[in-house]
């Protein structure tokens, strides 16, 4: 089957009658939009026509709300808008649209009722542990399933080094391109710090090279799997895949059957479980909004601005690596959309994971390919946080009113790339790092700590920006390795 046959919704895939109608009736003389649903070719008008015309009450909301009208006549407002718009996401079975709808609720639900809101955060914690679930079967049957059933053992090594080496070159502009943002538009400066905080700065150590190489491999399996232990999980499955390749075919064809069917059958459960993707995401963003307010971002959204700033330049750069690697940015944006939109709403690149995974497999990479590169990026690829690293790193250099010369940028640039391996996938584990390192450099923790007021808006974004990195990392290494299908190539 090809790559485009593959391509569907969460919400097709699980429709059992689509799949036999596919199989048995003819298509027709002109192609129909991919979301549309069976038996809805000519969808109705009037969804559409209510969901532009929720746009009118939502914009009349929020200017009810900044001239100080009537709260309750700013929140009728809105929620009737999001009641209109309704009727058009269920008529579109969209992961992506489903996320983003949910997302907006949530938003609302937070700033109109914030101690319901406050909550919600179960509904988000559910959905991260069904992922955590599949995770280490997902990746441990790609990856063995790819060496041993496929005989893909020479391209092991190859397809590893070109990983980091991606991972590596991305993540020093990502830095490059932080401190530069920083340094142009001096958000920190100015920025009144508290007069004492009751925090203290975690007492951590920067891990040497040979801490950070110890740990890529396993101790115990078990004990890998249930710490969520990503990269020792996929240097165990590159081992053993290695061990049944060299057995011979009578001995290694069962096992490889049985893991086949449990990859398979992973991949269909994570179908499954995304269905309840776009229930967390606007439970994970009303429990945001909810707990930390609106007000309590004006003091740093010059930060937030810049942020989003850099990582919009950043996607365009990753557009250019597209671009020469002559792979269709389109197809590419279309293919990672839906486990962007996780990522971003759940500030976790792993509950994105298998939704990339199988995303970056219908694109038209091999799924041994998927299963290496994409795990690997959790302790290697730093796409996103590298630039807020850098950032928040001279954002609170300037708000401490300490002037750093451009040597010691560069040393402190060189610190975050030695102390940041493993932290891509964790939600807010950055600000560990960072006050582990401000103190190298006489940062006080309290100009660190006051990033938590924007850290979880700004997570989002580094995200959202990992998991686009993770899968582009896997199909351009599919590229470079002539593995990547034809019609992934074609525009």
């Amino acid at each position: 089957m090809s790559a485009d046959g593959r391509r569907h919704s969460i919400m097709e895939s699980l429709n059992p009658q689509r799949q036999s109608t596919t199989q048995t009736s003819k298509p027709p003389a002109t192609s129909k939009p991919p979301t549309s649903l069976p038996g809805h070719a000519r969808s109705p008008v009037w969804p559409r026509a209510l969901a532009l015309a929720a746009a009118v009450p939502f914009a009349a909301g929020l200017l009810a709300g900044l001239f100080q009208a009537p709260s309750g006549l700013a929140v009728g407002l809105r929620w009737a808008a999001i009641g209109l718009f309704v009727p058009y996401a269920l008529r579109r079975r969209s992961l992506l649209l489903w996320t983003f709808f949910a997302m907006a609720a949530g938003a609302e639900l937070g700033v109109d009722a914030p101690q319901l809101a406050s909550q919600t955060h179960f509904l988000g914690e559910i959905f991260l542990r069904l992922i955590r679930m599949i995770v280490a079967p997902l990746i441990f049957g790609g990856i063995v399933t790819g060496i041993a059933g496929h005989n893909e053992l020479r391209g092991v090594g190859r397809v590893a080094l070109k990983s980091i080496v991606f991972f590596e070159v991305v993540t020093t502009f990502g830095l490059i391109l932080g401190a530069v943002a920083i340094n142009l538009s001096k958000a920190g400066t100015g920025v009144t710090l508290p007069a004492s905080t009751q925090a203290v700065a975690p007492a951590a150590r920067p891990e040497g090279w040979q801490q950070i190489l110890l740990n890529v491999f396993p101790e115990n399996i078990a004990q890998a799997v249930a710490q969520n232990q990503i990269l020792q999980v996929a240097v165990f499955a590159l081992l053993f895949g290695t061990a049944l390749a060299t057995l011979p075919e009578p001995k290694r064809a069962p096992l490889v059957a049985v893991l086949q069917s449990l990859t398979e059958t992973m991949f269909r459960l994570t179908r499954i479980i995304m269905v309840m993707a776009p229930i967390a995401a606007g439970a994970a963003l009303a429990y945001t909004v909810g707990s930390m307010g609106v007000l309590t971002l004006l003091p740093l959204a010059k930060l937030l601005v810049t942020c989003y700033a850099a990582l919009a330049v950043f996607a365009g750069l990753l557009a250019l690596i597209l671009l020469f690697a002559r792979i269709p940015v389109g197809r590419f944006a279309a293919a990672v959309a839906e486990p962007a939109a996780i990522g971003f709403a759940t500030t976790s690149s792993e509950a994105a994971l298998p939704l990339a995974m199988e995303r970056m497999e219908e694109f038209g990479v091999p799924r041994w390919i998927v299963s290496f590169v994409i795990p690997t990026g959790y302790s290697f690829n730093m796409t996103g946080s590298s630039i807020y690293l850098s950032m928040a790193a001279l954002f609170a250099a300037q708000a401490a009113g300490i002037h750093l010369s451009l040597g010691q940028q560069i040393v402190l640039l060189a610190t975050l790339v030695l102390t940041s391996k493993g932290i891509a996938g964790v939600p807010r584990a950055t600000l560990v790092v960072l006050l582990a390192v401000a103190g190298s450099f006489q940062i006080p923790a309290t100009a660190v700590l006051m990033l938590l007021g924007v850290d979880t808006l700004m997570d989002m974004g580094r995200t959202a920006m990992n998991v686009i990195g993770n899968c582009m990392a896997a199909a351009v290494v599919a590229r470079w390795e002539g593995e990547l299908k034809p019609e992934a190539i074609s525009a």
